[in-house]
């Protein structure tokens, strides 16, 4: 049996036990809450089988927070995993580099001006696409290379992030309020309304990646190898991190700034199911979505603070893993 055969039904092997795991957490995660659902009663209710009261709080209150975790989670990951491959660089990722911040900043502006939720996405995908055309134009100007644009986008992450403080305290308490709450990543208060039209948009940019992900395994060939083979780098490499900056901005526009998924779970794929393909692309969704729901679920229900945004449980997962990625690329660099 050929080595190609063998990793990819290891991918398979781990999209199933994956997929049985995020079934098992949606379960748990509608089952939980001050009115307790049995677990297959509140599988049931999803679908609108059972009592009315049942059925009103699982697909009312509990499963828009739920399914917006889920596609935010999945367009974070696919998200990162893409930066990462296209500017060959583990530490790359839409909310170290800045997109995310970005978003934030597009997003906020709708929140706290008061203007209606469904310019919501729109405002944070034009803030993605400025941050990223802003980091791309100065990369280029100054020549920075690929392994300090990390930097680059910290430096623009923690001047936007300043840009959002001022907006939060100059706006009124009461729009400042929510927009501060959104802005800590937090996926309280989601609405069908927003799940459909995010994880719409979600999905068809989702599509487009997959189909274009061939032309990322030709650019990691080299751009003298990808323009043998018929496709220009330059333009391919563009549509693509257009492809990813747009997802991650759409994930920010459903959860707020959610840090470090898009970073962590590229890298336990790989770890897990090897180099990357059409099938880990997929795997890395699955993942991403069980992340962020998880990581939502211990923030909602088993730690002691109430109301903790899930994005401080991710940033708690990791913070330590981009120090050691740091480290270890320094180290790399020394040697």
């Amino acid at each position: 049996m050929s080595a190609l055969v063998m990793a990819r039904r290891r991918t398979l092997t781990w999209c199933g036990i994956v997929s049985v795991l995020l079934v098992v957490l949606v379960g748990v995660a509608l089952s939980t809450g001050r009115l307790h659902v049995p677990f297959f009663d509140a599988l049931r209710a999803l679908f609108g089988v059972g009592d009315s009261p049942t059925v009103l709080v699982v697909r009312q209150f509990r499963a828009p927070r739920v399914f917006a975790a889920l596609v935010a989670g999945a367009a974070l990951a696919v998200a990162g995993s893409m930066t990462q491959r296209l500017l060959r660089n583990p530490l790359a990722s839409p909310d170290v580099i800045g997109v995310t911040g970005g978003a934030s900043c597009g997003a906020v502006l709708v929140l706290a001006g008061g203007l209606p939720a469904a310019w919501t996405p729109v405002a944070a995908v034009a803030g993605g696409l400025f941050v990223a055309a802003l980091i791309g134009a100065s990369a280029w100007r100054s020549r920075v290379a690929v392994t300090r644009l990390v930097l680059v986008g910290v430096a623009v992450q923690q001047g936007l992030a300043a840009v959002v403080n001022l907006m939060i305290v100059r706006f009124p308490q009461e729009l400042a309020g929510q927009a501060l709450q959104w802005t800590s990543g937090s996926l309280y208060g989601r609405t069908w309304t927003e799940v459909w039209v995010a994880g719409g948009a979600i999905a068809v940019v989702g599509a487009g990646a997959a189909v274009m992900h061939r032309r990322i395994a030709v650019l990691d060939l080299g751009d003298e190898s990808a323009g043998g083979l018929g496709l220009d780098p330059r333009r391919a490499r563009l549509g693509l991190v257009l492809l990813a900056v747009v997802l991650a901005s759409l994930a920010a526009a459903l959860s707020g700034p959610i840090g470090f998924v898009a970073l962590l779970v590229p890298h336990v794929v790989r770890r897990v199911a090897g180099p990357p393909t059409a099938a880990t692309l997929a795997l890395t969704a699955l993942v991403g979505a069980v992340l962020l729901l998880g990581a939502d679920y211990i923030a909602l229900n088993l730690l002691p603070v109430h109301g903790l945004p899930a994005g401080a449980v991710t940033a708690t997962l990791g913070a330590p893993w981009l120090l050691w990625l740091m480290a270890r690329s320094e180290q790399r660099t020394l040697t």
